[in-house]
């Protein structure tokens, strides 16, 4: 599937692999370009390459040794103005949010996430 150059790109942080499908189908309907990741690890690696990101959107608990609020603090050290999505479906750490984000309990609904992403501002080619 081609993309416009133009389309708003969500880097998508999920070690399920059923959910980041789902999730990644959802947006990339709405004419978002995903690029998915399974650890915060393999996110990370794609932000300091320089690929173009407009929105970071992770799960907090995920494999390796990085969790999603490392990772976002982590990419906002790269990018101070990349907004950040966080979902989970229970986390033991306390939440520690970088500034501006947007946080989703799971099960979260598409819709709503998708309004999240409308909400920064950032929106895909009419």
């Amino acid at each position: 599937m081609h993309h416009p150059a133009s389309a708003v790109r969500i880097l998508i942080v999920e070690d399920e692999v059923m959910l980041l499908d789902v999730i990644t189908a959802h947006l990339e309907e709405v004419g978002y370009d995903v690029i998915p990741a399974v650890t915060a690890e393999t996110a990370l690696d794609i932000l300091q390459r320089g690929d173009p990101v407009d929105i970071l959107f992770t799960d907090i608990r995920l494999p390796g040794a990085m969790d999603g609020w490392q990772l976002a603090e982590a990419a906002r050290d790269i990018r101070p103005a990349l907004p950040v999505i966080y979902a989970t479906g229970f986390s033991h750490t306390p939440p520690r949010m970088v500034g501006g984000a947007v946080f989703f309990q799971k099960p979260y609904r598409a819709a709503a996430v998708i309004r999240a992403i409308k909400g920064f501002g950032v929106s895909p080619p009419a």
